[in-house]
């Protein structure tokens, strides 16, 4: 490898190629679908996905398990 080319990233036991995103996988909570990484230079960056403020009373996780929505 060139010391000028993208540098992958290591998460957990997985090496992850630069500009390449996955959901991580927490154990013993497996995979993370709510929460998105990505690898940028050597550099691992992870974000939670920011979900709309819910307008109703109680909202329901049922048709997508990370963000509430109404019934």
């Amino acid at each position: 490898m060139q010391a000028d080319a993208p540098r992958a990233c290591r998460f957990g036991r997985r090496w992850y190629l630069n500009n390449e995103s996955w959901h991580p996988s927490v154990p013993p909570f497996g995979e993370m679908k709510c929460i998105l990484c990505w690898c940028v230079s050597g550099e691992t960056h992870c974000q939670r996905k920011e979900c709309p403020p819910s307008a109703c009373a109680s909202p329901a996780t049922r048709d997508n398990p990370c963000c509430a929505k109404c019934r």
